[in-house]
């Protein structure tokens, strides 16, 4: 995409997964924003980077972005970096997004906005899972009350990986915030406090199920929020068979929907939001709405993580919000913490 001197300039730390398989190719298909630099020391992802988006300067340290005077710095490095170069990206002048989790204690996530606050930048915290095509239909029909009183909600990130694919999220210990309670718990949290609003008490089990692997791996969060709805939540990597990815159970009727939302598997394909009909689903993997009296195919809404950048280029021209309020996901770490007390202590925690 053509870009012009008006477009918010962008740096982007960090180019492993997420960074290359997420942000760099929402930003560089955002109207109005410019991918100008990207940090990594690997050489390796370096080459990908210039190859992948010509132009843009690769540099080997997050310092080296402070006197680039950028309007936007994306971090996306491992995530017990993440509240330290936020931090540092408030203080040179820049907006920031910090990818999921946006720190690793929820007083490290309320000292990052009092650090926006002073510093009068933006702080916004990348995730996109609200913009799944599954997630943005359950929320359409319990808008529409379709399914009457929510009474249940089921919600799973189950994967198949009897082995260790390595790395600091499977042997990372609580102060790197490894292991599946802090990687797709947060999207599952999120989600679900997005849906039904605050936590009251918490359940968890945290357990590490695969030989030589140093943090959780099977995971499950039972939460009761305020207006008494349940949330029920699974995240594994050993699972040989998977649940339903959402069971939502109200007064009136029931959605249940499997499989993943297929934008991550896109973006790793080399796909972007450019092209044509991203993002959507096909009939055949519809979730169903109804009873066990009467229950059809229900169209699932297009994923958008485009929107993420869209909003987030917004605000930064002062045109809109931004995307997700930090507040969110400080109540999000919140929820985690008790949920690691929880599966400590074998308790229900009262927020």
């Amino acid at each position: 995409m053509a870009k012009s001197s008006a477009d918010l300039r962008v740096g982007l730390i960090g180019f492993g997964t997420a960074g290359r398989f997420f942000h760099a190719p929402l930003l560089t298909t955002t109207p109005g924003l410019a991918l100008t630099a990207i940090v990594t020391s690997d050489p390796e992802r370096g080459g990908q980077a210039v190859a992948a988006y010509p132009g843009v300067t690769i540099v080997g340290k997050p310092q080296d972005l402070w006197a680039l005077g950028l309007d936007l710095v994306v971090v996306a490095s491992p995530n017990k970096t993440h509240a330290a170069l936020a931090e540092a990206a408030l203080e040179a002048g820049s907006a920031v997004v910090v990818d999921k989790p946006f720190a690793v204690t929820s007083d490290q996530g309320r000292a990052l906005m009092a650090a926006a606050d002073r510093h009068g930048r933006l702080l916004s915290v990348f995730q996109n899972r609200r913009w799944d095509g599954d997630f943005r239909t359950v929320a359409h029909l319990i808008e529409a009350d379709r399914l009457g009183e929510v009474r249940r909600f089921e919600s799973r990130f189950e994967r198949w990986r009897p082995q260790l694919k390595g790395g600091w999220r499977e042997q990372g210990d609580r102060a790197e915030a490894g292991g599946l309670l802090y990687d797709l718990g947060s999207h599952l949290v999120d989600q679900a406090l997005t849906l039904f609003g605050a936590a009251t008490h918490v359940y968890a089990e945290a357990d590490v199920r695969r030989a030589g692997a140093q943090a959780d791996d099977d995971t499950f969060l039972a939460l009761t929020h305020a207006n008494g709805v349940r949330s029920h939540l699974w995240a594994s990597a050993t699972a040989a068979q998977l649940g339903p990815r959402f069971r939502v159970l109200g007064s009136k009727a029931a959605y249940v929907t499997y499989g993943l939302d297929g934008q991550e598997d896109e973006l790793r394909a080399g796909r972007t939001p450019a092209d044509e009909d991203f993002g959507s689903v096909p009939p055949e993997r519809y979730g169903v709405l109804g009873s066990v009296d009467e229950e059809s195919p229900y169209p699932t809404l297009p994923g958008r993580y485009t929107d993420y950048y869209a909003q987030m280029a917004e605000a930064l021209r002062g045109d809109g919000p931004i995307p997700v309020d930090p507040a969110d996901a400080v109540a999000t770490l919140e929820v985690i913490e008790a949920a690691r007390r929880s599966a400590d202590e074998g308790l229900v925690i009262e927020l």
